[in-house]
Formats: structure tokens, sequence, C-alpha cells
């Protein structure tokens, strides 16, 4: 589930879905798996009932038709989903997948239109997640419209081959992850009139959070989304298989609209296209903005995506803020009692749920997953516990961990357990070697120095491979690639391990960590999946404030030491005007009227700093231009512009 040029961050939760390179249609050049691997993956295979078919059954029930081949092209012709990609996922595991994972990704593989129960259906399959169906006196109340324009568009067009053309009624945005708003543009009409006539529902903070959520730290989290989603790894037994939520995010045009209704308590009543709707608000919880609601005339509830059939992050790998798990459990619980009638449970992501005795066993198990596993983390931390033992340590109780729903396909107990110390102590385990330790590269080099030498290490690590200990492998190679990272053995050694580590991983986003990293280690930086151009919708709705905060967070701070610079920057479109001053090297930002003492004016449009923000313009130039109107220096304007850092996105992970 971010990048930007001057401030603008291509926003949303999923940043493969901004856009990037298809993935490669080559193998990787990674090893098959070794005897330890494959052990231990039977050992997987042995603690689990893998052949228990329920699942199955229901991720196939209802199935009403499907688009065989499955592919859509985006712009230019580019790939935005290619599920065909995936038909390798058949029959048994091979050696080089987790079976656990391999079931997943198989039930994952089930796509198309499916009804859930008379008067819902959804599609699922045509992105990494489900677009769901409400059928009113009118038309269809829209459930979650996909990643992109593009995927939306497929998925609303097969759901009106087979159930008739009816007109799209309402919208509900579930939350504020761009997996669940971004098609948005494409199943409203093309009349700017119909269109805002249309009721759009979300959570409170609904737009402030899609737009922003990932603005500051944007370049970073699209760079390492391409290590979770294995945006650069062929779809093969060696490569992606799945992420354990979906098979993966699509690719291409991403839009927004502003809600028109917001769900702000719970239970918030209302009706819907003749349909009666009970909403739970449900915020801070799988994301910063959130809800769930009940059909109760279906007695049909919407879990959102607090519940699904994984073990969710509480940290995602990408990079983001912890999520509440205690606040997360409750709200799960509040569902489990409030419309404890339920007799259909579906989700943003995967297969519905029948049957009420089994959906209250899932929703206590989903509920109780979370908060065992933050209690316990605590337990252990008050205790005298780090966050590596703590992980070490964690396991669910016999009584959840066998339940499939529960495994770590997405999130992990052990990333998790890390992300709820996190949440309470921070980085610092107290151990003071551990408060200001070398940088890897320094570290790197006195470690391989103290082992006896990079032929040493070497030795060691292809010793510690050899016998199937590949965390510690990892740990010692790791070292010697940042002390000599032109030492090509030493990285092939490290890719082979990760392959190793990549082969066994239950967890989807794991998998392809690992094997990512592998990748780069044989080919080099891949680049980053976030392409500004295709957000182009959300950067429109961005607020200017937003655009100021970036550039704060991009500013070289060293080479703006001792520089004292004031402009008015005045949004003629939008009648709005800021003052940005630049002193002990930090960028200070405030809506108000110009002052008349700022080293210069500029008049734009939000439209033009938008075409900055997506490359579209060059910023130096364009200062220099007509283009641009500036009262004042445009030279002291250039040379605040030129203090701004302009990260692409292409910092290597794996070597210095």
């Amino acid at each position: 589930m971010d990048a930007k040029r001057l401030a603008l961050l291509c926003v949303g939760a999923l940043l493969a879905a901004c856009g990037g390179k298809p993935h490669p249609t080559t193998t990787v050049a990674g090893g098959a798996a070794t005897t330890f691997t494959e052990q231990a993956n039977r050992d997987v295979a042995a603690a689990l009932p893998i052949g228990d078919p329920q699942d199955m059954a229901d991720a196939k029930r209802g199935f009403v038709a499907t688009d065989d081949p499955l592919l859509v092209l985006g712009p230019g012709g580019m790939r935005t989903w290619d599920f065909d990609s995936y038909k390798f996922i058949d029959g048994d595991a091979p050696p080089t997948v987790n079976p656990s994972l391999w079931r997943q990704a198989k039930l994952n593989n089930q796509h198309g239109l499916f009804e859930v129960v008379p008067g819902i259906h959804q599609v699922r399959g045509y992105d990494i997640s489900n677009m769901t169906l409400i059928e009113g006196k009118t038309g269809w109340i829209l459930v979650d419209p996909l990643t992109s324009n593009e995927t939306a568009a497929a998925a609303l067009a097969l759901a009106r081959k087979h159930l008739g053309d009816r007109p799209v009624s309402a919208i509900i945005f579930t939350h504020s992850h761009v997996d669940h708003f971004g098609g948005v543009a494409s199943v409203l009409p093309s009349d700017p009139g119909a269109a805002a006539r249309i009721p759009i529902v979300a959570p409170r903070n609904f737009m402030e959070e899609s737009t922003s959520e990932n603005v500051l730290a944007g370049i970073a989290m699209g760079r390492r989304a391409t290590y979770m989603y294995g945006t650069f790894l062929p779809r093969s037994p060696t490569g992606h298989v799945d992420t354990g939520l979906g098979k993966g995010p699509a690719v291409g045009t991403v839009s927004i609209r502003e809600p028109t209704i917001i769900v702000d308590r719970t239970p918030q009543e209302m009706e819907l296209d003749g349909v009666k709707f009970v909403f739970q608000y449900a915020p801070e919880s799988e994301a910063p903005a959130e809800l769930t609601f009940y059909l109760p005339d279906l007695k049909a509830w919407c879990g959102a995506e607090i519940v699904t059939h994984t073990l969710h992050n509480l940290y995602t790998l990408r990079g983001a803020k912890v999520r509440n798990a205690v606040k997360w459990s409750g709200y799960i619980d509040d569902a489990l009692h409030r419309f404890g009638d339920m007799e259909v449970v579906f989700a943003s992501h995967h297969w519905p749920m029948w049957g009420n005795a089994r959906i209250l066993d899932y929703l206590k198990a989903q509920r109780d997953t979370y908060l065992y596993i933050h209690d316990q983390t605590l337990r252990l931390a008050n205790e005298g516990y780090t966050p590596q033992e703590i992980a070490e340590q964690v396991e669910l109780p016999s009584t959840l961990r066998t339940r499939f729903a529960n495994r770590g396909y997405y999130g992990t107990v052990r990333h998790n357990a890390k992300a709820v110390y996190q949440a309470y102590f921070g980085w610092y385990d107290g151990n003071p070697a551990n408060l200001d330790p070398l940088p890897p590269v320094e570290a790197g080099k006195k470690y391989v120095e103290a082992m006896g030498g990079a032929a040493e290490v070497l030795k060691k690590g292809k010793a510690a491979a050899d016998a199937g200990d590949y965390r510690w492998a990892a740990m010692m190679l790791n070292h010697l690639v940042f002390a000599e990272p032109s030492n090509k053995e030493a990285k092939d050694l490290l890719a082979s391990v990760y392959d190793q580590l990549g082969y066994r991983a239950e967890a989807g986003p794991w998998r392809d960590v690992y094997l990512t990293g592998a990748y780069e280690l044989r080919n080099g930086v891949q680049g980053t999946a976030a392409n500004p151009k295709f957000a182009m919708a959300l950067l429109r709705e961005t607020p200017p404030a937003r655009f100021f905060d970036s550039m704060a967070v991009r500013l070289k701070g060293p080479d703006a030491d001792g520089k004292h610079l004031k402009f008015n920057f005045i949004f003629d479109d939008l009648k709005e005007s800021h003052v940005v001053e630049l002193e002990d090297a930090v960028l200070h930002h405030r809506q108000a009227d110009p002052v008349p003492d700022a080293d210069a004016t500029v008049h734009l449009t939000r439209e033009l700093m938008v075409q900055l923000g997506a490359g579209e313009a060059g910023l130096k130039d364009l200062v220099m231009s007509d283009d641009l109107e500036v009262e004042g220096s445009r030279l002291k304007l250039l040379s605040f512009l030129s203090l701004i850092s302009k990260p692409d996105g292409q910092f290597p992970i794996v070597t210095p």
C-alpha cells in the first residue's frame, strides 16, 4: 500500500499503487531450496491442517463470473493488473515456498464476481483489495473502489455485465488507505454535476489522513515498499507469490473525492438508497481513519480491514506509525457484541464467512490475537526483556496459532511484538551499548577485522549457511558486505542465504523482503515503485500547507546554516496566502496575509504546484521564467529553492 517533488509526495498507504516499473518476466537468479529449507517447510505442513477445505469452499462460494484472461492495461499500455502471472500457483507447494503461504496464495487466486448474500456482491482478485456492491433501490452502493482507476473500472464493468447496468447510487470509503479509494473517479458519472450528487461516506479525518499519511516520509517509504511488495520480483515459485493480504497492489492512476457524509461516532445510523446502515467509528486501528458498518436487514457486517484472514500489521515493513493494538482489539470486541446476530461477515480483503457461530468464534480469535501480542509484549518488557528477546519468546497460544486467519501471512507475531514495544518504549532497548552504536559501514569494518578478515568471515558465513544457520550467516555476511561492498563473493553468498530465508517465510512481505534483497545483491538497485505522475488527482486535493511541511523536512540544514530568508506564497486560485521563513536552519510556515518585509512574493496556483511536484515542470527554469509571477528577488527565491533536497528514492538498502 509516495514520492513528490517540491514537497509533493505520492500519497496513500500503498506506495506501489502509485505506479512504477512492472515486475520482471525473467526468473530470479536464486538457487533451489536446501535440505534445511525443505525440512523447515515440511515441519510447517505437518503442524497445520493444510488440507482443511473450509476456507477454499468459502473463497469459491457464490462465484458468478470472471474475465479470462484477467489483464487490465493502464497509461501507455502499461500492465496495471496481470492476474494471469499468478496462474503458476496450483497444486502442492514447491520446495521454495512455505506451504502455509502457498495455501494462502491459492485462496487469494480465486477471482471474479461473487454473490455474498442476495443484495451483496463482491469483485475479488482485481486488485489487492475487494470492491463490494450493495443493492439499493436505484443503484449500487459501492464500497471501496480499489487502488486505481483502471482496476476499479474493470471490476465495475464485470459486475454490470452480469448483474445489469445499474448506476452507482452511493460510495463508502472504509478507510484512508489508497487501495480503498484510489479508483473512485472511474466509478462516478463523467458528468460533474451528476457525480456531485452521489453521496460519499467516509470516516472523520479521511481527507487529511489519505492525502498526508506518508507526505513527510514518502520518499523512503516508496523505496522500502519495493521490498515489502516484491515490486521488482518475477511472479514465480522462486519469486513473488502473494502478499498474504491479496496478490499485490495494482499500479495505475489514482484519484480521490471529498466525502459528503462523515462517520464520527458509534453507532451512527443512516439510510443510503433505501438501505439501512449502522456505522462503527474505528479510528487508530488498521488505519488512522477507519469505519465498519452493519446491515441489520441482511444481518451482514463489513469489517473493513480490522478483521481479515491473516494476522495484520501493527507495524508495516514499508514504514509507518505503529498501530494501536488495544483499540484495534476493542473495536472487534465492540462489533462482536453490538452486532452479535450477524450471519455473514465480509471485508475489504479476502473472502467472507457465513454462520453466526462460526463468525463469533472467528471474531473472538481475531480480537484475542491482537490483545495477546500486546499484553505479552508488555509483560516481558516489564520483566526486562528487549524487543529482540521478546520477539523470540512470544508465540500465540495453542487455541489461536493453528487458526489460519491468525497466521502471519501479512503481519507476523515477531514484528508485531516489536511494534508494541516501540509504541511504549521507542527504539532504545535500555542497553547502553545500543545507545550510540557505530553506523553499519564502520561497524561492518570492525566486525570483519575482529573476525580475522574478509576471507575468514566468508569461511564462517559459508559454514553457517551449509549448516542451515541462515539467520547467523546473514548477520555475519551483512557486516562483510557493508565493509566491502564490492566483494562479489560475499554478496552472492548473502543473496543465497536470503533466498533460503525467503523460501521458508510464511509472511508474504517477509518473503518479498528477503528475495528482493537477494535480487538487488545480484543485480544492483532496482529503483522505487513510486511514480507521482499517476497520483495527480490526489496531489490536486493536497492542501498547500502539506507542500510546505514536506519542504521543511527536505531542507538541507547544514547548507541553510546562517541564512535568513522570508517569502510570501500566494495561491491566486485558492485566495490563500502562506508566509514561509527560513531561520536557524529551520523552515517555518503559516497561513497568513502577506508580510511587507518578505524577500519575494510568489504568485502561483495549486495546479502549478502539482505540475512541479509531478515533474511536469522544472523548478529552477520556472523561477527564472514568466510562468511564475515573482515580486522581489528571484535570485533569493532561487537560492532558497536550491536548499530543498530532491531525493529520488533510488538509495541502496542491502549495500552501503
